[in-house]
């Protein structure tokens, strides 16, 4: 996949952002990353906060890289692709967060307690290690929104 492909496809169209934007992203993430940590939630909580996180994590990179993911249905799945495109580093991270997606989905929407207590902290540690890598990266390409 590429970001014509992704063009083509009206999964992405690209946009402007500004350091206040990505400052924005990085609150939420924060405070998710903070959230999901918090061993009084379910673990499906934690699981869908810490996925979150990534959710924006991602959203960082592609705005940096002068994109923004279009609204509709598949969202959260265009997201990560337009990630795995915008850094090559998010490629190991791809697979898992996809599944990760999966389960997101079904807790939010279909059952109870389907992430265990070992997911939501696995979950939780990528978020973290992913968080590094897109900082690392921003930092390296595109050092004007560095934190």
């Amino acid at each position: 996949m590429t970001w014509r492909d992704l063009l083509e496809n009206r999964q992405v169209q690209r946009h402007q952002t500004t350091r206040q934007e990505i400052g924005s992203l990085r609150g939420l993430v924060t405070r998710d990353l903070s959230d999901a940590g918090y061993a009084a939630l379910s673990a499906d909580r934690r699981f869908a906060i810490a996925y979150n996180a990534v959710l924006q994590l991602c959203k960082m990179a592609i705005a940096c890289a002068g994109y923004r993911v279009s609204s509709g249905s598949g969202h959260h799945r265009n997201t990560l692709e337009a990630a795995a495109v915008t850094m090559g580093e998010a490629g190991p991270y791809a697979d898992y967060f996809d599944a990760c997606r999966r389960k997101r989905n079904r807790i939010d929407y279909d059952y109870a307690y389907v992430a265990t207590d070992s997911e939501a902290e696995e979950i939780l540690a990528k978020a973290r290690e992913f968080e590094q890598i897109v900082e690392a990266w921003i930092g390296r390409q595109h050092a004007e929104f560095k934190a």
